[in-house]
C-alpha cells in the first residue's frame, strides 16, 4: 500500500505540475464505483463522476450512474440496466456553457482468467436524451488486471490494470472515441481497490489525456 501511495503522489505531482503550463491539455478523473450484492443475483451499481479541465476546481462533467444487475452465473455474466445524469460544462469561445443528458443504458459483462490474467468485457447500449437531440450509442471495453506480488487479486495485492474502450453511433458519424487506459492498482481489502493511472481518449479532431484516480466498493448489503 505504501507503494502505491508513493506512486500516486508523483503521478499526481507530475500531472500538477503539468496542468498549470500554458500548453496543457490534461485533465483529470475522479471516481466512484460501487457494485453491491443485494441477493445471491441481484447487484446495485452506482457510480459518480468528477471530471475537470485541470487538476480541481474546473468542472467539465459530473457523472452519477446507477442501476440493478443480475448475475446469469455465479459472480458472472451479468446483465444490468440502468440510468446516468450527466452534466455537462464545456468552453464554447472562451466561455463555459452548460448542458443536461439523461441516458438509460443496458449491458452485459463476462469475465475470463487465465493464469495471472483477469479479463473482463463490457458490452453497453446506451439510449443518450440530450437537451436538443436524442442518440444512441454502443460501447464495448477490453479490461485486463495482473497481479505484481500475488498469483491472485487477494488483499494487500498491488496490480496492473489496462483497457481499451470504443465507442460506435448507432447512426452517422459512426466513430465517436476511443479510450485508451493504464494504470497501478491496490488491492484493500476483499470488497474495496483503489486505482490511479492515465487515460487517453481519442476523438475524430481531438486527442486529451486524463490522470484518473479511482475508488471501487463491492461491500454487500446482505449476507446470502
Amino acid at each position: 500500500m505504501k507503494i502505491f501511495w508513493q506512486l500516486t503522489f508523483v503521478l499526481f505531482i507530475a500531472f500538477s505540475a503539468t496542468s498549470y503550463a500554458q500548453k496543457s491539455d490534461l485533465g483529470a478523473w475522479y471516481m466512484y464505483f460501487g457494485n453491491n450484492k443485494i441477493s445471491k443475483k441481484l447487484n446495485f451499481h452506482n457510480e459518480i463522476q468528477y471530471r475537470n479541465f485541470d487538476g480541481i476546481g474546473d468542472l467539465e462533467q459530473l457523472l452519477i450512474r446507477t442501476g440493478i444487475g443480475y448475475d446469469l452465473t455465479e459472480n458472472n455474466n451479468n446483465i444490468l440496466l440502468g440510468y446516468g445524469f450527466i452534466l455537462s460544462q464545456p468552453y464554447a469561445n472562451g466561455e463555459k456553457s452548460e448542458n443536461i443528458e439523461h441516458r438509460i443504458f443496458q449491458q452485459y459483462i463476462t469475465k475470463q482468467k487465465f493464469g495471472r490474467f483477469n479479463l473482463q468485457h463490457r458490452y453497453r447500449l446506451e439510449e443518450r436524451f440530450l437537451q436538443d437531440d436524442f442518440r444512441m450509442r454502443f460501447r464495448y471495453l477490453l479490461g485486463l488486471n495482473i497481479p505484481v506480488n500475488n498469483n491472485e487479486l487477494l488483499p494487500k495485492t498491488l496490480y496492473i490494470s489496462a483497457y481499451n474502450e470504443i465507442f460506435l453511433h448507432l447512426d452517422s458519424p459512426v466513430f465517436d472515441r476511443n479510450r485508451v487506459y493504464g494504470a497501478l492498482g491496490f488491492v484493500i481489502n476483499k470488497n474495496m481497490r483503489i486505482e490511479a493511472g492515465y487515460m487517453n481518449q481519442i476523438q475524430e479532431n481531438r486527442n486529451r489525456g486524463q490522470v484518473q484516480i479511482g475508488f471501487y466498493n463491492n461491500i454487500p448489503f446482505t449476507k446470502n
